[in-house]
Protein backbone atom coordinates (compact mmCIF):
# COMPACT_ATOMS: atom_id res chain seq x y z
CA UNK A 1 0.00 0.00 0.00
CA UNK A 2 0.97 3.57 -0.71
CA UNK A 3 2.49 5.08 2.68
CA UNK A 4 1.65 8.47 2.46
CA UNK A 5 -1.63 8.51 3.49
CA UNK A 6 -2.76 9.80 7.39
CA UNK A 7 0.04 12.72 7.82
CA UNK A 8 -3.08 16.03 7.24
CA UNK A 9 -5.50 14.31 9.51
CA UNK A 10 -3.64 13.30 12.29
CA UNK A 11 -2.51 17.01 13.57
CA UNK A 12 -6.21 17.63 13.99
CA UNK A 13 -7.05 14.71 15.78
CA UNK A 14 -4.22 14.38 18.36
CA UNK A 15 -3.34 18.02 19.34
CA UNK A 16 -5.23 18.46 22.68
CA UNK A 17 -4.89 14.73 24.02
CA UNK A 18 -2.21 15.52 26.24
CA UNK A 19 -3.16 14.78 30.47
CA UNK A 20 -4.35 12.04 32.60
CA UNK A 21 -2.88 8.37 32.49
CA UNK A 22 -4.19 5.71 32.82
CA UNK A 23 -4.98 3.41 36.20
CA UNK A 24 -1.92 2.23 38.58
CA UNK A 25 -0.86 -1.68 37.43
CA UNK A 26 1.90 -3.48 38.47
CA UNK A 27 4.60 -0.71 40.01
CA UNK A 28 7.38 -3.65 40.30
CA UNK A 29 8.55 -5.93 37.17
CA UNK A 30 7.18 -9.42 37.05
CA UNK A 31 7.95 -11.44 33.90
CA UNK A 32 6.21 -14.77 35.14
CA UNK A 33 2.87 -13.03 36.34
CA UNK A 34 -0.03 -13.73 33.77
CA UNK A 35 -0.48 -10.42 32.04
CA UNK A 36 -2.63 -9.50 29.23
CA UNK A 37 -1.50 -7.00 26.12
CA UNK A 38 -3.63 -5.61 23.95
CA UNK A 39 -2.64 -5.25 20.35
CA UNK A 40 -4.21 -2.94 17.55
CA UNK A 41 -2.76 -4.44 14.22
CA UNK A 42 -4.13 -2.29 11.74
CA UNK A 43 -4.51 -5.39 9.41
CA UNK A 44 -6.73 -7.21 7.13
CA UNK A 45 -7.33 -10.19 5.47
CA UNK A 46 -4.32 -12.46 4.61
CA UNK A 47 -1.84 -9.59 7.09
CA UNK A 48 -4.21 -9.98 9.90
CA UNK A 49 -4.16 -14.20 9.90
CA UNK A 50 -0.45 -14.10 9.85
CA UNK A 51 -0.70 -11.91 12.89
CA UNK A 52 -3.03 -14.26 14.36
CA UNK A 53 -0.82 -16.84 13.75
CA UNK A 54 2.67 -14.85 15.31
CA UNK A 55 0.60 -13.87 18.37
CA UNK A 56 -0.27 -17.37 18.99
CA UNK A 57 3.20 -18.49 18.62
CA UNK A 58 4.82 -16.00 21.08
CA UNK A 59 1.72 -16.88 23.59
CA UNK A 60 3.01 -20.66 23.11
CA UNK A 61 6.46 -19.74 24.21
CA UNK A 62 5.21 -17.26 27.02
CA UNK A 63 2.29 -19.56 28.41
CA UNK A 64 1.68 -16.95 31.25
CA UNK A 65 0.80 -13.65 28.25
CA UNK A 66 -2.37 -13.48 26.58
CA UNK A 67 -2.36 -11.15 23.31
CA UNK A 68 -5.68 -9.34 23.09
CA UNK A 69 -5.07 -8.87 19.18
CA UNK A 70 -7.96 -7.26 16.69
CA UNK A 71 -7.41 -4.90 13.67
CA UNK A 72 -8.22 -2.12 16.20
CA UNK A 73 -10.95 -0.50 13.56
CA UNK A 74 -12.31 -0.66 10.01
CA UNK A 75 -9.21 0.26 8.28
CA UNK A 76 -5.57 1.59 9.51
CA UNK A 77 -6.60 5.08 8.68
CA UNK A 78 -8.90 5.06 11.38
CA UNK A 79 -6.78 3.68 14.13
CA UNK A 80 -5.70 7.25 14.63
CA UNK A 81 -9.31 8.33 15.33
CA UNK A 82 -9.41 5.35 17.90
CA UNK A 83 -6.32 6.05 20.00
CA UNK A 84 -7.77 9.50 20.33
CA UNK A 85 -10.99 8.63 21.49
CA UNK A 86 -8.95 5.57 23.39
CA UNK A 87 -6.74 8.11 24.99
CA UNK A 88 -9.56 9.95 26.22
CA UNK A 89 -11.24 7.29 27.79
CA UNK A 90 -8.00 5.41 28.97
CA UNK A 91 -9.23 2.84 26.75
CA UNK A 92 -6.26 2.38 24.29
CA UNK A 93 -4.06 -0.55 23.70
CA UNK A 94 -0.79 -1.56 24.85
CA UNK A 95 0.75 -1.96 21.17
CA UNK A 96 -1.16 -0.42 17.88
CA UNK A 97 0.03 -0.61 14.32
CA UNK A 98 0.82 3.59 13.27
CA UNK A 99 1.52 5.63 9.96
CA UNK A 100 4.98 7.39 10.53
CA UNK A 101 3.80 10.59 9.88
CA UNK A 102 1.36 10.05 13.41
CA UNK A 103 5.01 9.56 14.92
CA UNK A 104 4.90 13.04 16.51
CA UNK A 105 1.58 13.41 17.46
CA UNK A 106 1.47 10.11 19.31
CA UNK A 107 4.82 11.26 21.32
CA UNK A 108 3.10 14.59 22.12
CA UNK A 109 -0.06 13.47 23.47
CA UNK A 110 2.39 11.65 27.13
CA UNK A 111 0.75 8.02 26.47
CA UNK A 112 3.75 6.42 24.66
CA UNK A 113 6.14 4.14 26.38
CA UNK A 114 10.00 5.13 26.18
CA UNK A 115 12.03 2.37 25.40
CA UNK A 116 15.24 4.09 24.58
CA UNK A 117 17.10 1.72 26.80
CA UNK A 118 15.81 -1.05 25.49
CA UNK A 119 16.79 -0.58 22.06
CA UNK A 120 20.48 -0.20 23.15
CA UNK A 121 20.66 -3.61 24.25
CA UNK A 122 22.83 -5.88 21.59
CA UNK A 123 20.43 -8.67 21.31
CA UNK A 124 17.84 -5.81 19.59
CA UNK A 125 20.79 -5.00 17.04
CA UNK A 126 18.78 -1.87 16.26
CA UNK A 127 21.23 -0.66 13.58
CA UNK A 128 19.75 -2.92 11.43
CA UNK A 129 16.84 -1.14 10.57
CA UNK A 130 17.34 1.71 8.51
CA UNK A 131 18.17 5.41 9.73
CA UNK A 132 14.37 6.64 8.35
CA UNK A 133 12.93 4.01 10.47
CA UNK A 134 14.58 4.17 13.32
CA UNK A 135 14.33 8.06 12.83
CA UNK A 136 10.63 7.75 13.14
CA UNK A 137 10.30 5.63 16.10
CA UNK A 138 12.03 8.72 17.30
CA UNK A 139 10.17 11.66 16.31
CA UNK A 140 11.54 13.94 18.97
CA UNK A 141 15.28 12.40 19.06
CA UNK A 142 14.24 12.47 22.73
CA UNK A 143 12.25 9.28 22.97
CA UNK A 144 11.86 5.67 21.09
CA UNK A 145 8.18 5.20 21.36
CA UNK A 146 8.47 1.91 19.39
CA UNK A 147 9.08 -0.72 16.54
CA UNK A 148 9.77 -0.27 13.22
CA UNK A 149 6.53 -1.67 11.82
CA UNK A 150 6.98 -1.58 7.78
CA UNK A 151 10.00 0.80 5.46
CA UNK A 152 9.98 0.98 1.95
CA UNK A 153 11.32 3.39 -0.45
CA UNK A 154 11.27 5.10 -4.48
CA UNK A 155 13.06 4.01 -7.33
CA UNK A 156 12.63 4.56 -11.21
CA UNK A 157 10.27 2.27 -12.62
CA UNK A 158 10.63 2.35 -16.54
CA UNK A 159 8.42 0.73 -18.89
CA UNK A 160 10.55 -1.43 -21.60
CA UNK A 161 7.56 -1.53 -24.45
CA UNK A 162 7.60 2.48 -24.37
CA UNK A 163 11.83 2.28 -24.15
CA UNK A 164 11.86 0.00 -27.10
CA UNK A 165 9.15 1.38 -29.50
CA UNK A 166 11.01 4.77 -28.74
CA UNK A 167 14.50 3.36 -29.42
CA UNK A 168 16.17 4.14 -26.03
CA UNK A 169 18.57 2.08 -23.83
CA UNK A 170 16.92 1.57 -20.78
CA UNK A 171 18.13 3.47 -17.17
CA UNK A 172 21.30 2.37 -15.24
CA UNK A 173 22.00 2.82 -11.94
CA UNK A 174 24.40 5.60 -13.14
CA UNK A 175 21.82 7.73 -13.82
CA UNK A 176 21.79 11.16 -13.68
CA UNK A 177 18.63 13.60 -13.65
CA UNK A 178 19.59 15.09 -16.68
CA UNK A 179 19.49 11.48 -18.44
CA UNK A 180 16.12 11.49 -16.95
CA UNK A 181 14.65 14.15 -18.61
CA UNK A 182 16.30 13.70 -22.17
CA UNK A 183 14.83 10.09 -22.00
CA UNK A 184 11.23 11.78 -20.43
CA UNK A 185 11.30 13.80 -23.42
CA UNK A 186 12.24 11.35 -26.49
CA UNK A 187 9.48 9.06 -24.74
CA UNK A 188 6.61 11.72 -24.72
CA UNK A 189 4.26 11.35 -27.91
CA UNK A 190 1.48 13.81 -27.47
CA UNK A 191 -0.18 13.00 -30.70
CA UNK A 192 -0.92 9.47 -29.03
CA UNK A 193 -1.14 11.23 -25.43
CA UNK A 194 2.04 9.31 -24.39
CA UNK A 195 4.30 11.01 -21.94
CA UNK A 196 7.72 10.55 -20.76
CA UNK A 197 6.51 10.49 -16.69
CA UNK A 198 4.09 11.28 -14.18
CA UNK A 199 3.95 13.10 -10.92
CA UNK A 200 1.15 13.97 -8.96
CA UNK A 201 0.25 17.80 -8.50
CA UNK A 202 -2.98 16.53 -6.26
CA UNK A 203 -1.04 19.15 -3.34
CA UNK A 204 -1.12 15.88 -1.34
CA UNK A 205 1.58 14.11 0.64
CA UNK A 206 2.38 12.44 -2.21
CA UNK A 207 3.63 15.15 -4.21
CA UNK A 208 5.39 16.38 -1.17
CA UNK A 209 7.71 13.21 -0.91
CA UNK A 210 8.64 12.88 -4.42
CA UNK A 211 10.26 16.17 -4.32
CA UNK A 212 12.51 15.39 -1.01
CA UNK A 213 15.15 12.93 -3.20
CA UNK A 214 15.54 16.09 -5.58
CA UNK A 215 16.03 18.26 -2.25
CA UNK A 216 18.82 16.20 -0.52
CA UNK A 217 20.21 14.78 -3.30
CA UNK A 218 21.28 18.92 -4.47
CA UNK A 219 22.29 19.20 -0.33
CA UNK A 220 19.21 20.73 0.91
CA UNK A 221 16.89 20.18 4.18
CA UNK A 222 13.24 19.45 4.79
CA UNK A 223 13.74 21.94 8.22
CA UNK A 224 16.49 22.71 10.34
CA UNK A 225 17.82 20.75 13.46
CA UNK A 226 15.36 21.61 16.30
CA UNK A 227 11.97 21.74 13.39
CA UNK A 228 11.37 24.80 14.06
CA UNK A 229 12.08 26.33 10.49
CA UNK A 230 11.38 25.19 6.91
CA UNK A 231 14.77 25.17 5.28
CA UNK A 232 13.40 24.16 1.83
CA UNK A 233 12.99 26.99 0.27
CA UNK A 234 16.91 27.02 0.13
CA UNK A 235 18.95 27.20 -3.55
CA UNK A 236 19.00 23.97 -3.57
CA UNK A 237 15.33 23.86 -3.00
CA UNK A 238 15.27 26.31 -5.87
CA UNK A 239 17.01 24.38 -8.40
CA UNK A 240 15.27 21.27 -7.80
CA UNK A 241 11.72 22.73 -8.40
CA UNK A 242 13.27 24.10 -10.95
CA UNK A 243 14.33 21.42 -12.65
CA UNK A 244 10.80 19.68 -12.47
CA UNK A 245 8.99 22.84 -13.96
CA UNK A 246 11.30 22.56 -17.41
CA UNK A 247 10.09 19.01 -17.56
CA UNK A 248 6.37 20.05 -16.74
CA UNK A 249 6.16 23.47 -18.37
CA UNK A 250 8.91 23.59 -21.37
CA UNK A 251 9.33 20.28 -22.42
CA UNK A 252 5.65 18.95 -21.78
CA UNK A 253 6.80 15.55 -20.72
CA UNK A 254 5.20 15.24 -17.60
CA UNK A 255 1.73 13.67 -16.96
CA UNK A 256 0.09 15.94 -13.90
CA UNK A 257 -1.76 13.76 -12.02
CA UNK A 258 -4.60 15.52 -10.00
CA UNK A 259 -5.22 12.07 -8.11
CA UNK A 260 -2.06 10.40 -7.30
CA UNK A 261 -3.23 7.29 -8.27
CA UNK A 262 -3.79 7.38 -12.26
CA UNK A 263 -0.20 8.14 -12.88
CA UNK A 264 0.60 4.47 -11.66
CA UNK A 265 -1.83 3.14 -13.47
CA UNK A 266 -1.61 5.08 -17.07
CA UNK A 267 1.88 3.19 -16.91
CA UNK A 268 1.08 0.02 -16.38
CA UNK A 269 -0.97 0.73 -19.38
CA UNK A 270 1.58 2.04 -21.11
CA UNK A 271 1.35 5.42 -21.44
CA UNK A 272 3.52 6.65 -19.37
CA UNK A 273 7.40 5.89 -19.63
CA UNK A 274 8.82 6.46 -16.17
CA UNK A 275 7.12 6.93 -13.10
CA UNK A 276 9.17 7.00 -9.29
CA UNK A 277 7.03 4.65 -7.30
CA UNK A 278 8.08 1.48 -4.63
CA UNK A 279 7.69 -2.15 -4.02
CA UNK A 280 3.92 -1.68 -3.56
CA UNK A 281 3.40 -1.00 -8.11
CA UNK A 282 4.66 -4.38 -8.36
CA UNK A 283 1.72 -6.37 -7.89
CA UNK A 284 -0.44 -4.12 -9.80
CA UNK A 285 2.16 -4.29 -12.77
CA UNK A 286 2.48 -8.45 -13.02
CA UNK A 287 -1.48 -7.97 -12.69
CA UNK A 288 -1.30 -5.73 -15.32
CA UNK A 289 1.49 -7.67 -17.68
CA UNK A 290 3.51 -4.76 -17.97
CA UNK A 291 6.94 -5.25 -19.38
CA UNK A 292 9.06 -3.15 -16.65
CA UNK A 293 12.31 -2.61 -15.14
CA UNK A 294 13.10 -0.75 -11.82
CA UNK A 295 16.66 0.66 -10.94
CA UNK A 296 17.32 3.30 -8.12
CA UNK A 297 16.58 6.77 -8.62
CA UNK A 298 18.80 8.99 -11.03
CA UNK A 299 20.93 10.80 -8.62
CA UNK A 300 22.96 14.18 -8.71
CA UNK A 301 27.09 14.06 -8.51
CA UNK A 302 27.29 10.52 -7.42
CA UNK A 303 23.72 11.10 -4.90
CA UNK A 304 21.35 8.47 -5.53
CA UNK A 305 19.16 9.23 -2.03
CA UNK A 306 15.68 8.24 -2.23
CA UNK A 307 13.03 9.03 0.29
CA UNK A 308 11.11 6.31 2.89
CA UNK A 309 7.98 6.51 4.86
CA UNK A 310 8.34 4.48 7.42
CA UNK A 311 5.24 3.15 9.49
CA UNK A 312 6.17 2.21 13.08
CA UNK A 313 4.68 -0.21 15.94
CA UNK A 314 3.71 2.39 18.62
CA UNK A 315 3.61 1.46 22.61
CA UNK A 316 1.85 2.65 25.02
CA UNK A 317 2.01 3.24 28.77
CA UNK A 318 -0.77 1.95 31.13
CA UNK A 319 1.75 2.70 34.33
CA UNK A 320 2.42 -1.06 34.64
CA UNK A 321 5.54 -2.69 34.21
CA UNK A 322 4.18 -6.42 33.45
CA UNK A 323 2.66 -4.65 30.55
CA UNK A 324 5.34 -2.40 29.26
CA UNK A 325 7.57 -5.38 29.42
CA UNK A 326 5.57 -7.92 27.47
CA UNK A 327 4.59 -5.19 25.18
CA UNK A 328 8.29 -4.32 24.12
CA UNK A 329 9.07 -8.12 24.00
CA UNK A 330 6.33 -8.77 21.64
CA UNK A 331 7.30 -5.90 19.37
CA UNK A 332 10.82 -7.06 19.30
CA UNK A 333 10.40 -10.28 18.45
CA UNK A 334 7.41 -9.19 15.62
CA UNK A 335 10.17 -7.56 14.30
CA UNK A 336 13.05 -9.78 14.37
CA UNK A 337 14.85 -11.41 10.87
CA UNK A 338 12.70 -14.66 11.36
CA UNK A 339 9.26 -13.03 12.80
CA UNK A 340 9.55 -10.27 9.67
CA UNK A 341 10.70 -12.76 6.85
CA UNK A 342 6.89 -14.60 7.12
CA UNK A 343 5.21 -11.43 8.10
CA UNK A 344 6.74 -8.20 6.21
CA UNK A 345 8.02 -10.15 3.28
CA UNK A 346 5.61 -12.73 2.72
CA UNK A 347 3.65 -9.93 2.19
CA UNK A 348 5.58 -8.39 -0.40
CA UNK A 349 6.78 -5.38 2.01
CA UNK A 350 10.52 -4.79 2.18
CA UNK A 351 12.19 -6.44 4.99
CA UNK A 352 12.83 -4.74 8.43
CA UNK A 353 16.35 -5.59 8.97
CA UNK A 354 19.53 -5.54 6.35
CA UNK A 355 20.55 -8.24 8.20
CA UNK A 356 17.76 -10.41 5.88
CA UNK A 357 18.60 -8.65 2.55
CA UNK A 358 20.26 -12.12 1.39
CA UNK A 359 17.67 -14.14 2.72
CA UNK A 360 15.83 -17.16 1.15
CA UNK A 361 11.93 -15.23 1.59
CA UNK A 362 13.90 -12.07 -0.12
CA UNK A 363 14.86 -14.45 -2.88
CA UNK A 364 11.66 -15.87 -3.16
CA UNK A 365 9.70 -12.54 -3.42
CA UNK A 366 12.17 -11.56 -5.90
CA UNK A 367 11.87 -14.07 -8.44
CA UNK A 368 7.62 -13.26 -7.90
CA UNK A 369 7.67 -9.31 -8.56
CA UNK A 370 10.85 -8.61 -10.78
CA UNK A 371 12.56 -5.26 -9.40
CA UNK A 372 11.68 -6.39 -5.75
CA UNK A 373 15.56 -6.49 -5.24
CA UNK A 374 16.43 -3.48 -6.55
CA UNK A 375 13.88 -1.63 -3.87
CA UNK A 376 15.91 -4.00 -1.01
CA UNK A 377 19.08 -2.69 -1.85
CA UNK A 378 17.79 0.58 -2.27
CA UNK A 379 17.00 0.90 1.55
CA UNK A 380 21.07 1.71 1.73
CA UNK A 381 20.07 4.83 -0.15
CA UNK A 382 17.62 6.12 2.89
CA UNK A 383 20.42 9.09 4.28
CA UNK A 384 17.35 11.44 6.04
CA UNK A 385 14.35 10.94 7.82
CA UNK A 386 10.92 12.52 6.76
CA UNK A 387 10.26 14.87 9.79
CA UNK A 388 7.59 13.33 12.17
CA UNK A 389 7.31 16.51 14.05
CA UNK A 390 3.41 17.70 14.72
CA UNK A 391 4.10 20.65 12.53
CA UNK A 392 4.74 18.55 9.47
CA UNK A 393 1.39 18.05 8.24
CA UNK A 394 1.39 21.91 7.75
CA UNK A 395 4.55 21.58 5.96
CA UNK A 396 3.12 19.39 3.88
CA UNK A 397 0.17 20.85 2.95
CA UNK A 398 1.97 24.31 2.14
CA UNK A 399 4.96 22.77 0.05
CA UNK A 400 2.46 20.40 -1.41
CA UNK A 401 0.07 23.22 -2.73
CA UNK A 402 3.24 25.58 -3.93
CA UNK A 403 4.84 22.58 -5.92
CA UNK A 404 1.84 21.97 -7.62
CA UNK A 405 0.66 25.23 -9.13
CA UNK A 406 4.77 25.64 -10.41
CA UNK A 407 4.28 22.24 -12.46
CA UNK A 408 1.05 23.52 -13.57
CA UNK A 409 2.60 26.93 -14.59
CA UNK A 410 1.22 29.16 -11.97
CA UNK A 411 3.60 31.26 -10.70
CA UNK A 412 7.95 30.67 -9.87
CA UNK A 413 9.77 28.19 -7.96
CA UNK A 414 12.18 31.05 -5.49
CA UNK A 415 8.65 32.94 -4.60
CA UNK A 416 6.67 29.73 -4.42
CA UNK A 417 8.88 28.03 -1.79
CA UNK A 418 9.39 31.03 -0.19
CA UNK A 419 5.84 31.62 0.19
CA UNK A 420 5.28 28.07 1.66
CA UNK A 421 8.11 27.95 4.03
CA UNK A 422 6.49 30.77 5.55
CA UNK A 423 3.29 29.07 6.11
CA UNK A 424 4.94 25.60 7.06
CA UNK A 425 6.93 27.54 9.73
CA UNK A 426 4.01 28.59 11.14
CA UNK A 427 2.61 25.21 11.56
CA UNK A 428 5.54 23.72 13.03
CA UNK A 429 5.70 26.62 15.44
CA UNK A 430 1.78 26.04 16.53
CA UNK A 431 1.54 25.01 19.76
Amino acid sequence: MLRTTGVVAAAAVLAALAGCSGSQGATTLDPKAKTTIQVWSGQADAAEKIMESLAAEFEKLHPNVSIDLSPGASSTDQLLQKLSAGFAGNQYPDMSYAFGSWAGQLESTGRTLDITDEVKKPEVKWDEFTTAARGTAQPSGKKTIGFPAVVDNIGLLYNKTLFDKAGLAYPTDDWTWDDFREAAKKLTDSANHVYGYGYSVSGSEETTWQFWPHLWQSGGSIVNKDATKAEFASQAGVDSLTFLQKMAIDDKSVYLDQTDTKFGQLFTSNRIGMITSGPWQLSDLKTGGTNYGAVQLPGTNGDHQTVSGPDIWALFDHKDKNRAYWATQFAQWLTSAEQDERFNVALGNLPLRSSEAGSDAVKEEAKAFPGYEVFVANSDNVKNTRPTTTGYAGLSVAIGKSISQVLQGEGQPGDALKQAARAADVALNKK
